[in-house]
């Protein structure tokens, strides 16, 4: 009879076990991939105007210069830091995603992960090996899971993953590692509420769980005990924060397959469940040459999780946080104007009645799928005004491992949201920041890659 699996444990190893000598090339260089990425996105997130909102409250929390604020560059409490940037990271939906685990592994990690590495003058190799563990632990986790969510998974299993990421950057091991990652569990939080409602909230949840995970390292480092069953325990994660589990995925993939190598891009900055519904009408457009004013009713078919995420109906008086989860607008704005970008959810589009009009003829229905955490395969079927009808079943969306967006599109993407910051960023700089995350196994302190976050223009 097999031994049953002690989950903490294996993490415990892991963490405590993986070098960064013993990184891959292929792990190294999507570790690369999606810090520029996430850094592109989390420099656009500065242009949304709650962030003016967030750092007033933050300011009330301290006033040590441990790390700076990206784009604008305040020094700040690293904790108060890392709380900000987690929030421009996620803060326009267009952060990557882990789809297996429905965790956006990076937001939180990153911002922590900076934030710590800035006040301690870490180096990016250390950022390597932390980023590289913390998604590690964060995904690991999220494909255990069977049920559907209820709390917030990349904010709750993003903290852990950044405590666990944390401190593998600082060596920490043993009884100190316990006492941080049991510390994190303690004070994790993040709900679905915000999600139903469309609340500016959804995103700050990933800051709150940023700064967060600082203090559960900073508190195990002095001394401070937490819980250790803190995912099997009677009132561990898998019991408290999930219906139901599996713990296979981590059993067969700790160790062997890292899972930054399995990360989604997000080419548009809406949920990842509407990407599917996105890219099945530019796929059919392309092929078919149809029009938006052609399009009489158009029906996606995907699995639960997309029906429960973004299915939601197109309404006059909706916010960007509410229309960026529903497929009606974001299939509208998409059809309307060839794409799907950050200006298409200002105040004027959201209260477009083309957009409205359209996005009404969108329906959401359940395809064939059980699996409450699929986000895939998605069919979308279009019917003109003429009557033709046209359909696409999509299994991969643009954007995931099997359908990856080349180099040429990740860059183009990484230009758009450094110029759609608060600041925008010349080309020059954009230029330097691209060829510094080329290099960025070779930065010695990670203050040295903030410098080139903040712009100077």
């Amino acid at each position: 009879m097999s031994q049953p699996i002690n989950a903490i444990a294996l993490l415990f190893a892991h963490i405590e076990n993986t070098a960064y000598e013993q990184l891959p090339d292929t792990t190294i260089a999507a570790c690369k991939t999606f810090i520029l990425d996430s850094l592109g996105v989390g420099i656009s997130g500065s242009r949304v105007p709650q962030v003016s909102q967030l750092k007033q409250a933050v300011k009330q929390w301290g006033q040590a210069e441990q790390a700076q604020v990206w784009v604008t560059g305040e020094w700040l409490p690293a904790a108060s830091a890392a709380a900000i940037n987690g929030y421009q990271i996620h803060n326009q939906e267009w952060d990557c995603v882990h789809e297996p685990a429905v965790v956006h592994p990076m937001a939180v990690i990153l911002s922590s992960l900076m934030a710590y590495g800035q006040a301690h003058n870490l180096s990016a190799k250390q950022l390597i090996l932390g980023v590289t563990l913390a998604v590690d632990v964060a995904t690991l986790i999220g494909q255990c899971v069977t049920s559907s969510l209820k709390f917030f998974r990349p904010s709750v299993c993003g903290c852990l993953g950044a405590t666990a990421g944390m401190c593998a950057m600082l060596g920490v091991k043993g009884e100190m590692l316990a006492n941080a990652l049991g510390i994190a569990y303690s004070q994790i939080s993040g709900t679905m509420q915000s999600h139903v409602e469309g609340s500016p909230m959804l995103a700050m949840q990933i800051g709150v769980n940023a700064a967060t995970a600082i203090r559960a390292v900073d508190m195990a480092r002095a001394g401070l005990e937490g819980p250790k069953d803190i995912l099997q325990g009677p009132y561990g994660y898998f019991h408290l924060f999930e219906d139901s589990y599996d713990l296979a995925p981590l059993r067969d993939k700790v160790g062997r397959e890292f899972q930054i190598e399995q990360v989604s891009h997000k080419p548009f900055p809406t949920g990842r469940a509407g990407h599917g519904t996105i890219d099945g009408l530019q796929r059919l457009q392309r092929t078919h040459g149809f029009s938006a004013k052609e399009v009489a009713k158009i029906d996606v078919y995907a699995p639960p999780l997309i029906n429960k995420l973004v299915g939601r109906p197109v309404k006059l008086g909706m916010d960007a946080s509410y229309a960026k989860l529903c497929n009606g607008y974001i299939a509208a704005s998409g059809l309307l104007k060839g794409d799907v970008g950050v200006t298409d959810f200002s105040a004027d589009c959201l209260a477009d009645p083309n957009i409205l009009t359209l996005g009404a003829k969108v329906d959401t229905h359940l395809n064939h799928v059980t699996d409450l955490n699929a986000l895939a395969p998605v069919r979308v079927e279009v019917r003109l005004i003429s009557g033709q009808q046209y359909q696409i079943e999509i299994a991969d969306v643009l954007g995931s491992p099997q359908n990856p967006l080349g180099r040429q599109a990740q860059l183009a993407k990484f230009r758009a949201a450094c110029k759609s910051a608060i600041v925008p960023f010349a080309e020059d700089k954009i230029a330097f920041l691209i060829k510094r995350i080329d290099q960025l196994e070779q930065i010695p302190n990670i203050n040295h890659l903030v410098d080139a976050l903040v712009s100077n223009r």
